[in-house]
């Protein structure tokens, strides 16, 4: 028996595909064309009328919706610019002097549209794989604030919860216009600190800004708060196994 709830989310899991299929382009041309790189990170915090994001057509006007507002544009400018601008660095070794690439260093096929993802570059598979149920959506930005707040083993560094909990406030109390200035300095530092960030979801969440940002902005901070208490618990059940204590002191 169908519900009229299935196509909706049927619509949302096509969705985010689309979503995902285009950062994961972009990424992999940030990865491999460092002249593209430079081109998407002039981008960041500028509108998309600005002259500096002109050269950016070229590899995201393939993405584009059919008669995509200046809104939805804006959001697809913007991750593009925040993944570009990641420090590549500390994932690869690379210097971050590539980016004074030559001119023409840009890859032939690197602005390729939708038809053209890389899959090719894929291994083969000996058989069909398994089918999966489609994800609909992923980790909002509030959850990669709390993961910043948590202790991870081999990273380097944290985010205070108190820095974490101000930052993320603040990003929910912006505009459709504020949101892509404020964004880049929160993001980026979350990239520092290794923490992933779901791009396709933060795409999803800007594009849908001018309307839900009411919506988007409460699950962010609910999804941080909803992970920093099971974090919290989480660790007064580590203590209680380990039967770690306060020391008594000596009479």
């Amino acid at each position: 028996m169908t519900t009229t709830e299935s196509p909706k989310l049927d619509r949302a899991a096509k969705h985010r595909q689309r979503l995902v299929a285009y950062v994961t382009r972009i990424d992999h041309i940030c990865s491999t064309d460092p002249g593209a790189r430079v081109a998407l990170r002039a981008g960041l915090r500028q509108d998309i009328n600005n002259r500096a994001t002109f050269a950016m057509n070229r590899y995201i006007a393939p993405w584009l919706p059919e008669n995509a507002s200046d809104a939805t544009q804006r959001a697809y400018f913007t991750v593009a610019a925040l993944i570009a601008s990641r420090p590549r660095a500390a994932e690869n070794g690379d210097d971050e002097d590539e980016d004074e690439a030559p001119e023409g260093a840009s890859a032939e096929r690197s602005d390729s549209g939708p038809d053209s993802t890389g899959a090719g570059d894929e291994a083969e598979s000996d058989g069909p794989a398994e089918p999966e149920e489609p994800e609909r959506w992923g980790p909002s930005l509030g959850s990669a604030f709390a993961e910043a707040v948590a202790e991870v083993p081999g990273r380097d560094g944290e985010m205070r919860e108190s820095a974490a909990e101000s930052r993320l406030n603040m990003l929910t109390r912006q505009g459709a216009s504020g949101i892509h200035r404020s964004l880049p300095a929160s993001v980026l530092y979350l990239r520092q600190l290794d923490v992933p960030v779901d791009w396709a979801q933060l795409l999803a969440d800007l594009i849908a800004w001018p309307d839900h940002s009411g919506r988007i902005a409460r699950r962010w901070l609910q999804d941080f708060y909803r992970r920093r208490h099971r974090d919290a618990h989480q660790a007064g059940v580590d203590q209680k196994s380990t039967g770690d204590s306060p020391e008594e002191p000596p009479e």
